[in-house]
């Protein structure tokens, strides 16, 4: 039986609102749990069109369709595809057939490829395809899943000549190999993060201006400028005061690389490089070293940022001792074939230096 006490807290709780009910932090996180859930789908679909692409691709393959029976092949294939359209969709025509023997045979290792699959799409496989150089291959697809480009970036990396800008094209086939297993084991180093040239044409400057003026710009446009230098940097200063006795020195920008764990020094030149800068980034760097180097950080690397530079002064520098790099920049774009044949000329070049210095250690001249 219930009380008059029992009764009266029954009414006076019922008379009671309930509670309100934060709709918009609820609408939040419903939206966050859809589109959590919707991304790892997609993400799984992704994964299992590409390995599915690749398996294909190697099936394809074992039956040695491309060598030395290229019209038998053709027909064959041409039959299979016209199959699998019929039961499967467009998905497989002759020329996605064709796409995915390429996919397989330019990269035949199933652990890479799976790897790559949980952050590449089967597009960005297809823009890197084309690339004739496997380590170029292998190169923007490390730096796809590094960085997490959008197709669009990847397509627009390609077409700047990433890979041929970078300081690791410079060296040989084994360097080259060994720097990309740092990248896939996620170590970044120097040979994978400085390049030459520089493609300034976002800074809009045109015709006579000052160092002053250069810096500037690479300030009013900054996104652009990190943009071009590539993941990992983060503005520390400009015009950095160095004092040193009674005199104060000024480095144009100092940044600092996440992933090297080291400050960068760079300095402008709107000249050609000349020997005479090299001393002057070296005490800067070891200013830098004595009064700026946090604990756990690698030394500071300089950066030396000139209009243009003759291989041979720089290569007499010994720059690899000293953490320090020279680098032109250029304010227009070239026509893509003079910049491709510069960047040809000076890969020959440091890899015919390099094996020069090789077998000078090992004593054979």
């Amino acid at each position: 039986m219930t009380t008059r006490k029992q009764t009266k807290k029954i009414a006076r709780t019922a008379a009671q609102p309930p509670a309100v009910v934060d709709e918009a932090g609820l609408l939040s996180d419903l939206r966050a749990l859809i589109q959590s859930a919707r991304q790892r789908v997609a993400t799984v679909a992704n994964t299992t069109h590409t390995m599915l692409c690749w398996h294909v691709g190697r099936r394809l393959l074992k039956e040695n369709l491309q060598d030395g029976r290229a019209a038998y092949g053709k027909r064959i294939l041409a039959t299979v595809s016209q199959q699998l359209q019929a039961e499967f969709g467009e998905g497989y025509t002759y020329s996605s057939l064709t796409r995915m023997i390429r996919f397989a045979e330019a990269q035949p290792n199933e652990a890479i490829v799976s790897t790559l699959s949980t952050q590449l799409s089967w597009s960005h496989f297809l823009e890197i395809l084309p690339i004739k150089d496997p380590l170029a291959r292998d190169f923007y697809a490390e730096m796809c899943r590094i960085e997490h480009w959008g197709v669009h970036t990847l397509r627009k990396k390609i077409g700047g000549m990433l890979f041929q800008r970078t300081a690791l094209s410079k060296n040989t086939k084994e360097v080259i190999a060994a720097e990309l297993g740092n990248l896939r084991a996620g170590r970044v180093t120097p040979e994978t993060v400085f390049r030459d040239p520089y493609i300034l044409d976002c800074l809009g400057l045109k015709g006579a201006y000052s160092e002053r003026d250069l810096e500037s710009a690479i300030l009013r446009e900054m996104e652009g400028f990190l943009l071009e230098m590539g993941p990992g940097f983060s503005f520390v200063a400009r015009q950095k005061r160095m004092s040193v006795g009674k005199d104060d020195f000024h480095l144009d920008l100092l940044f600092y690389h996440r992933h090297l764990r080291r400050l960068v020094a760079i300095e402008l030149k709107l000249e050609s490089f000349q020997p005479a800068h090299v001393g002057q980034m070296e005490f800067y760097l070891h200013w830098l070293d004595k009064h700026e180097r946090a604990p756990g950080e690698e030394s500071p690397i300089g950066m030396i940022l000139c209009a243009s530079a003759d291989a041979e002064q720089v290569e007499l520098c010994q720059l690899d001792t000293k953490a320090i790099r020279v680098s032109e920049y250029l304010t227009e774009l070239p026509p893509m074939a003079l910049l491709q044949t510069r960047l040809h000329q000076a890969i020959e070049h440091a890899r015919e230096q390099a094996a020069i210095r090789r077998r000078r250690q090992e004593g054979k001249c």
